[in-house]
């Protein structure tokens, strides 16, 4: 594909290249691909690693001094108390 370019066929395309670009912006576009290319290699790198799951911190359960201080839990099990009766 690429082995029938010539001396002259890679100057012309480097020619188009300058014209439509500019001199000064060809080494900004260079150095932005650069960086992109380094960015994107350094993230598909964090990605690849193992890290290690930092510890779980299981929760005190609710001290029975707390518990006073909330309203009192439904209740649990057996028939529901009737308001009526």
């Amino acid at each position: 594909m690429f082995g029938d370019l010539s001396f002259s066929h890679i100057l012309i395309l480097l020619l188009i290249v300058v014209l439509v670009f500019g001199a000064k912006r060809i080494p900004e576009i260079g150095s932005s691909l650069g960086q992109g290319i380094r960015e994107f290699t350094r993230s598909m790198r964090g990605v690849t690693e193992v890290r290690p799951e930092p510890p779980r911190v299981q929760q005190p359960p609710p001290s029975a001094a707390g518990a006073s201080t909330l309203s009192p839990p439904p209740p649990s099990g057996g028939d529901p108390k009737r308001l009526n009766d």
